[in-house]
């Protein structure tokens, strides 16, 4: 997030329009003032809108379901979530009030006598909180996070100014410097303004308190709308870190006021008013059309908001050219960008893309709130189409690139997540808190939010999309009341019972998710066999269903050997382990005396690829499975070795070793020790 004096090293290969190019390119017709068709901020179905709300977006496949429709109970996302509304969300707000983020709005009204603390962007600190308490709270009243939330918001909104303007830092002195084209690049007005927006539709969505919301709105209608825009007679928009775009379509979703979806398509487009070099539309991904973008690059939190944004402007808009694009970014993503744990970001420096295949291990960034952008784009993509594919992202995202930002007692957050470790340097891989402080709540608002990404419906049925012990309280789009129950030990065990009782009977289809990484599928209703289940699709179970319907599914969950393609040079003659959605890794201290992970190999050829031991360990980091195989330590360790040395065919000589692999997310939850992703392969 922060402002970089090194912004990329690379070369850059994309063919996005030049400079020149674009700003010769007309500016659409925006910010009309008509209506849309979304109701209204006061129609009482408030509480049942989504993660988002898409009933009404005309290009939307999938409708999310509420929050509140799904229950959670007992098992992996069970356990998770309930640290993160017991701990996590409670220790935050302490944490914010000990940094200043409160102080903040207090002292513009005379409460605090202390200084401006913290970056240009500490008031989405406050935001991405309350957004994560919002959702905590579509899952049930928890009257004292209520109380703390309701204080914040009194607090916050007693700061805005009469004209709208609600910002903390620029004030006083710095008041000189709003939303001027520099301001813009890197003050981050507009991407606070847009996490007070979704803070402010999450809380409403819980309580149907709107005060909050309508400050947000004030502060568009009454600042930004009259001031900037694309007329000639107002002052130029540059969102400098994309969110705005996102946030402003949540919120004519939620208002109807189709000024919000113009400004977010006038924002997307940009505007050549304010001219940016190539390696600020590249770091900021933004100022340029969205649509000429090629190849991700640049901030990976921004460029994933991005996506995001033009994704939620297809869904209302259904512009071809931006599905294109949209299409043309996610192949570049899954084919040459994304992490084996659906991280993404390459490079700490500009905390940034690299070259394609450019996927380092050790100095890998992977930032949390990227991996939680990469989930976020794809829930979306995912709306548009209800191809499995973008399932299989989000679920690879959410159990590893994003699961290890938060420690298991849920206190201590990763920024960065590598997947190659040695902590003999002195980073401290793992803490409370960070002066940027975007990783922690954004982690926090992603689980609280879960249960609205189990399940969508369609015009034809319902899909489900994750697996974890919970029960559905919904309807089908016609209205049918629906209730379903999943009963598993998943991601642990690959068998689901799925219970799926309609308010009576009902023809409809069942969209079943298969992964793509299932080494096969036995599906059965009622106790009958069914075919046609195939790994990384949806099988579509179409029948009359009525209550005591049972779906039995039973995915394989053999452990994979995992290699990269040969361009991803770190990982060149080394393997990764994944079983099920989890990959795994190797810690240091779960090896025997004497063995060092980075002078191990994995013995992967033929008679020992099948001998990996499977075992629970209900007491090692909140219950595991420890998967064991055979591999080779070198007899002299390669730090004792010569930093160069002849060639030889000869494999060094090394003894057999047994290697426990754990999950990837619950790594650097003990004692400081190395650990790695990817692993070499043994030598023949």
């Amino acid at each position: 997030m922060s402002k970089r004096s090194r912004l990329s090293r690379r070369e850059f290969v994309g063919a996005a329009l030049s400079a020149a190019t674009v700003s010769s390119m007309p500016i659409p017709n925006l910010l009309g003032s008509s209506w849309g068709g979304n109701a209204s901020a006061a129609d009482p179905a408030w509480k049942d809108e989504g993660v988002l709300f898409v009933d009404r977006s005309p290009y939307a496949k999938l409708h999310n379901i509420p929050v509140h429709a799904v229950t959670i109970t007992q098992g992996f996302w069970g356990a998770r979530r309930e640290t993160n509304v017991d701990k996590s969300i409670p220790s935050m707000e302490k944490l914010l009030e000990a940094n200043g983020r409160m102080n903040n709005f207090l002292r513009l009204v005379g409460k605090s006598d202390a200084a401006q603390h913290g970056p240009v962007y500490s008031d989405s600190d406050v935001y991405k909180w309350a957004e994560a308490a919002g959702f905590a709270l579509q899952s049930g009243d928890r009257p004292e996070l209520r109380a703390i939330i309701d204080k914040i918001i009194k607090e916050v909104v007693a700061v805005q100014e009469p004209n709208g303007y609600l910002n903390t830092y620029y004030v006083g002195d710095h008041a000189k410097d709003r939303m001027t084209p520099q301001g813009q690049r890197w003050g981050h007005e507009m991407y606070n303004l847009g996490h007070m927006i979704q803070g402010a539709i999450a809380y409403y969505r819980a309580t149907g308190d709107r005060t909050l919301l309508d400050a947000g709105i004030r502060f568009v209608d009454d600042f930004v709308l009259p001031n900037f825009g694309p007329a000639p007679d107002k002052k130029p928009i540059l969102s400098g870190h994309p969110e705005i775009e996102l946030a402003l379509i949540e919120l004519y979703r939620t208002t109807g006021d189709k000024r919000y979806l113009d400004l977010a398509g006038y924002i997307l487009h940009g505007d050549d008013r304010i001219k940016l070099p190539r390696d600020g539309y590249v770091y900021h991904f933004c100022g340029i059309p969205f649509t000429s973008r090629t190849h991700l690059e640049g901030h990976a939190v921004r460029a994933m908001y991005a996506c995001c944004g033009a994704t939620d402007y297809y869904l209302e808009t259904g512009d071809e050219t931006y599905w294109k694009t949209l299409n043309v970014l996610w192949e570049d993503l899954v084919t040459s960008q994304m992490y084996v744990t659906g991280g993404v970001g390459a490079r700490s420096e500009g905390e940034a893309f690299g070259d394609s295949y450019e996927l380092p291990n050790f100095t890998a960034y992977g930032e949390s709130c990227a991996a939680i952008g990469n989930m976020m784009w794809n829930w979306r993509m995912l709306a548009a189409t209800g191809h499995a594919k973008f399932a299989d992202v989000i679920e690879r995202a959410l159990y590893n690139g994003i699961n290890s930002g938060m420690s298991l007692d849920g206190t201590m957050y990763c920024y960065r997540n590598p997947l190659g470790f040695d902590p003999s340097g002195g980073d401290q891989i793992r803490n409370p808190w960070y002066d940027t402080t975007c990783c922690p709540p954004n982690l926090e608002r992603t689980f609280a939010s879960l249960p609205g990404y189990f399940y969508s419906t369609s015009k034809d049925g319902l899909y489900v999309h994750l697996y974890d012990n919970s029960q559905l309280d919904w309807h089908l789009d016609d209205g049918t009341g629906l209730r379903v129950v999943q009963k598993t030990n998943y991601p642990w065990d690959g068998t689901v019972e799925i219970s799926v009782a309609p308010a009576k009977p009902a023809e409809f289809t069942f969209y079943l998710r298969v992964p793509g990484w299932a080494d096969g599928a036995q599906v059965l209703i009622n106790g009958k066999p069914v075919s046609g289940a195939t790994p990384g699709q949806y099988l579509a179970l179409q029948r009359r269903w009525s209550s005591g319907d049972v779906i039995n599914v039973k995915f394989g969950m053999t452990p994979q050997v995992i290699e990269a393609n040969p361009r991803v040079v770190d990982d060149y003659g080394r393997v990764a382990v994944q079983r099920g959605p989890l990959v795994y890794c190797l810690e240091q201290l779960d090896q025997p005396d004497g063995v060092a992970i980075f002078d191990v190999s994995l013995d992967v050829r033929q008679e020992a690829s099948s001998k990996f031991r499977e075992e629970f360990h209900s007491d090692m980091l909140g219950g595991i499975v420890v998967l064991k195989h055979m591999g080779a330590v070198s007899v002299k360790p390669n730090s004792h070795g010569s930093l160069y040395r002849s060639y030889t065919t000869e494999a060094p000589e090394a003894r057999q070793v047994e290697l426990r692999f754990v999950p990837y997310y619950a790594w650097a939850n003990r004692v400081p020790t190395p650990m790695q992703v990817w692993t070499p392969v043994l030598n023949a």
